[in-house]
């Protein structure tokens, strides 16, 4: 079944309307017919399956049927991202998007190559969006990340971080496995974390003194394994692991 995409405040009505973009893609690449049914997504946890109702030129109308209210995931989660490449950037938000990352904070480090400036970030955020919207229509999922603006991980830290389990990828000696990471949790709570947050450095890694702040705050370094994985790589590593022992152990 086709996907869309529409923001919450424009998905009250018993009609829904596509313009720009996305009537473009239902009317010319889908070619879309009167009555065909299709889904929209709000990105807040809504699914709307609709009729389409009318076809005109620049829009199309669709006749809600059924809303289905999804249940939150039972652990949200934040990945705190060293800013990458523009193509290894955009890849995470991607697949952090299909991995289900509640919140994606991208983080100017030391190593960043790209040092996004106040007058490019706008820019980068809303092609970021665009990336995370098309992948949300691909995959399904009814939540759309938050993603915030790209800060110096200095202000980010002074600024508070705060989850039930926060854990930092490192190639540094002591590191543990993740999985300790979440027993532990486990065994002095008697639940799984309601959220977490996961950091992953930029190329070449967070520097030794970034990586000795982060762990001031309160996470705990964890190891990806004996190889050096590219930042992306580590970033998909790590949520999949997540995904897997915080939402499907709990379901």
């Amino acid at each position: 079944m086709h996907r869309f995409y529409l923001p919450p405040d424009r998905c009250a009505g018993a009609t829904l309307t596509l313009e720009g973009p996305e009537a473009h893609h239902a009317l010319h690449v889908l070619r879309l017919v009167i009555g065909e049914v299709v889904t929209v997504l709000d990105g807040v946890g809504h699914e709307l399956r609709c009729a389409v109702a009318a076809l005109e030129k620049r829009r199309v109308t669709l006749a809600v049927r059924q809303r289905r209210d999804l249940p939150n995931p039972s652990c949200a989660v934040t990945l705190f991202q060293g800013v990458t490449k523009t193509r290894s950037m955009e890849l995470v938000v991607q697949k952090a998007t299909e991995l289900g990352v509640r919140r994606l904070m991208p983080v100017l480090c030391e190593r960043s190559v790209p040092q996004i400036g106040a007058e490019a970030a706008p820019r980068k955020i809303e092609r970021w969006r665009d990336i995370a919207i098309e992948a949300i229509k691909q995959c399904g999922s009814p939540w759309l990340p938050d993603i915030a603006p790209p800060r110096p991980l200095k202000e980010v830290l002074a600024g508070g971080v705060r989850a039930e389990l926060m854990l930092v990828g490192s190639l540094h000696p002591g590191a543990t496995h993740p999985r300790v990471a979440i027993e532990a949790f486990r065994a002095r709570h008697g639940r799984l974390p309601a959220d977490a947050a996961i950091w992953i450095g930029p190329e070449g890694d967070f520097t030794p003194a970034e990586i000795e702040a982060i762990c001031e705050a309160g996470t705990v370094p964890i190891s990806l394994g004996p190889l050096v994985l590219r930042s992306e790589t580590a970033a998909i590593y790590c949520l999949s692991f997540l995904s897997y022992e915080l939402q499907a152990a709990a379901a």
